[in-house]
């Protein structure tokens, strides 16, 4: 069983109560769009002929059946590649995220994909709705570009609310695409765990989050391009101009187009871009010389139809067509996510995992470290069992830091670092990179999609890396036990040196305040929406 499944709970009736009122309120004021015209469309499949084709070609014609990956962590080297590959798109870009920030990023973003569709490119891109309030006119806007499609996946009503429609439409907004990928002209294509905003891309002063993308090519490009159809020809999939009501006008048209240059010219820090264009990886999208390793791969994803069905409908989930991994463990298993709740059941298999010799690993945030306090919560009762059993736990530093690289230009590391890093290795030769966390919420309530590739070469490279970077940036949890038999745990962190230990006896780097309120939540029966 995939150590994510954590016991399933009710709505407490209090909740369903209001949610009968929030109901009637909503039902009488807003409703989504009927009858509206959603083409079907599909990926290209003639694309060998582009340039990025025929490089490919290359790369691929001695290895049939093998698909290709590198692995790219850095934050500006990721959103290199995304412009880099938009930049050489010919036929088509297909974006699909759960986010897309109203910030520079978001705007530089954007823009890149205009420059393309302005060359003919033909761009499709899936956001889901949840952060989209208050953008629709905006998203219309996009929509209405002739070589552009926008469209938002499970959207919220217009003209209503969005708190009250969390509350009267709970187990039907509350869940969410959270998927992530980005493909071009069908030859190559980008998973992984971020989003599209400031604090993924080195673009934040203030957070930044450390995460992990997997450049593909091969094969398994087009798995990536049917998954991605699958949930643009969804019936979840609502066209933006639908959302508006009507076409945007003229005026509107080129007033948020003005907008969009204007925010990119004066919110992207020149130093930032100067960096993008001069990056090595740039260079070698350019030139076509990257070097990739080579193994076979799996696309795999929750069907879209999961957040309209039972929760217990696990043909349609990510998490079944994982399972044989994880049940098929002999030495060792590496999870890095960071929000982990591995529930009761999750605790058990991978306890038991432990009992059998098989040296488990968990890499997830630190209370100081995350920005969703309320899943560490649901993480926490758990870790006692966990450490017991011989689990080994590490939580990621708040201060983990990126040092100063844009030069004198102010923009520096951030001051607070999360991680976001959603990667399982099993035995270090298969791993898994996508936007699944192991908690409930992605295990029942969300899509997700990721890539499985087989590569033991690739696989003990990463072992070792995160072995000799896990002391430098995460606390090491041991379990002592008192004179009085009581169990409490402690936190490792090392010195500037590397060397001597210094230990806390509780969450390193909060107040009792945080704590406090973090325990208080932890009491709650929501562990079945963390």
């Amino acid at each position: 069983m995939v150590p994510a499944l954590a016991d399933r709970g009710t709505t407490p009736r209090v909740l369903r109560t209001f949610a009968v009122f929030a109901a009637a309120l909503i039902s009488a004021c807003a409703s989504l769009p009927d009858n509206i015209e959603r083409p079907i469309s599909e990926a290209y499949s003639d694309t060998q002929d582009t340039q990025l084709g025929q490089a490919v070609l290359k790369q691929t014609r001695s290895r049939p059946n093998e698909s290709g990956f590198l692995l790219v962590s850095d934050g500006l080297d990721a959103f290199v590649a995304r412009t880099a590959l938009a930049q050489a798109a010919e036929r088509s870009i297909d974006a699909q995220y759960y986010l897309l920030n109203d910030d520079s990023i978001g705007a530089l973003f954007v823009d890149q994909l205009i420059d393309a569709a302005d060359r003919g490119v033909k761009v499709r891109l899936l956001v889901d709705d949840m952060d989209l309030g208050g953008r629709t006119l905006g998203a219309a806007v996009l929509d209405s570009h002739p070589n552009v499609e926008v469209r938002l996946f499970n959207p919220f009503h217009r003209g209503a609310s969005r708190s009250a429609q969390l509350v009267a439409r709970f187990g039907s907004v509350t869940r969410r695409m959270h998927n992530k990928s980005f493909t071009v002209d069908n030859q190559a294509a980008i998973l992984g765990g971020r989003n599209i905003g400031d604090e993924y891309f080195e673009a934040d002063a203030e957070v930044s989050f450390t995460d992990i993308d997997v450049l593909l090519i091969g094969p398994v490009v087009k798995e990536v391009s049917e998954s991605f159809d699958r949930y643009w020809n969804s019936e979840l999939a609502y066209p933006a101009i639908a959302l508006l009501g009507r076409a945007p006008s003229a005026n509107e048209y080129q007033q948020k187009y003005e907008q969009l240059k204007a925010k990119v010219e004066r919110e992207v820090d020149p130093a930032y871009r100067n960096a993008l264009r001069n990056t090595d990886l740039a260079d070698r999208i350019r030139t076509h010389d990257l070097t990739f390793d080579w193994g076979p791969a799996q696309v795999v994803y929750d069907a879209p139809e999961k957040v309209q069905v039972s929760r217990s409908a696990t043909h349609y989930h990510l998490s079944s067509q994982l399972r044989p991994l994880f049940e098929g463990i002999r030495r060792e298993l590496l999870i890095i996510s960071p929000y982990f709740v591995p529930g009761k059941r999750g605790t058990a298999f991978l306890t038991d995992l432990a009992d059998r010799g098989v040296k488990v690993g968990v890499v997830t945030n630190s209370l100081s470290a995350t920005d969703v306090p309320v899943v560490h919560a649901g993480y926490s009762r758990y870790r006692k069992a966990l450490l017991r059993a011989g689990v080994e736990l590490f939580e990621f530093k708040s201060d983990a830091k990126r040092p100063k690289r844009f030069g004198d230009s102010g923009f520096s590391g951030s001051s607070s670092a999360s991680l976001h890093t959603k990667a399982f290795l099993f035995d270090r030769h298969k791993f898994f990179i996508g936007s699944m966390n192991l908690d409930p919420r992605s295990s029942y309530e969300n899509t997700e999609v990721g890539v499985v590739f087989t590569s033991p070469v690739l696989g003990a490279q990463v072992s070792r890396d995160v072995e000799r970077a896990l002391p430098l940036v995460a606390y090491r949890l041991d379990l002592t036990t008192g004179v009085d038999g009581s169990e409490q745990i402690i936190w490792h962190e090392p010195t500037a040196t590397g060397q001597v230990m210094q230990v806390h006896s509780v969450d390193p780097e909060t107040s009792f305040w945080v704590r406090f309120w973090t325990g208080l939540v932890g009491l709650l029966p929501i562990e079945s929406q963390l």
